[in-house]
């Protein structure tokens, strides 16, 4: 894990892993927005708040309840042509976390590589955003688990 502190003692940290999607980057790509990731991500349950047709698009808006807080979330990036997805999602007083999704075609396979980058919000929240560091640097096997056997479930897999 990458974490630096400010010279207020804010703890930045930047997290990143790669893993394969057993389906080519087409049926893969719909699947890391934030409504597709409903299908593969057992505990993800966004509420849209903009485009009201519930679309993933940039600039969307969603919330996810994380415990006992909110968080909001908005699509900075939705690039198709350059295969790139990014949202920043804001746990107020607590942490900004801005997640890159580049994808990759790799013969008949995705390749996924995911950096997330953590600032906190208050010098009271570095030990918080360590923590999901710690997670986020652990999440590369699970996404992969998680996405490979929906892929497989729904005879989508290469």
């Amino acid at each position: 894990m990458s974490a630096a502190v400010s010279g207020r003692g804010t703890v930045r940290t930047r997290e990143q892993f790669e893993f394969i999607a057993d389906a080519p980057l087409d049926v893969a790509w719909p699947l890391f927005g934030a409504v597709g990731e409903r299908a593969w991500a057992p505990d993800w349950d966004p509420t849209v708040i903009w485009p009201a047709a519930g679309t993933d698009e940039e600039g969307m808006v969603f919330k996810v309840v994380q415990g006992d807080r909110t968080a909001v979330w908005v699509n900075t990036v939705l690039d198709r042509a350059a295969h790139r997805i990014q949202y920043v999602c804001v746990i107020p007083d607590l942490v900004i976390t801005v997640i890159t999704l580049r994808l990759s075609q790799t013969g008949p396979a995705t390749q996924v590589a995911v950096t997330y980058e953590r600032t906190a919000l208050a010098d009271a929240a570095g030990e918080a955003v360590t923590e999901m560091a710690g997670r986020d640097k652990a999440a590369g096997p699970v996404w992969a688990q998680q996405i490979n056997h929906y892929l497989r479930d729904a005879g989508l897999s290469r």
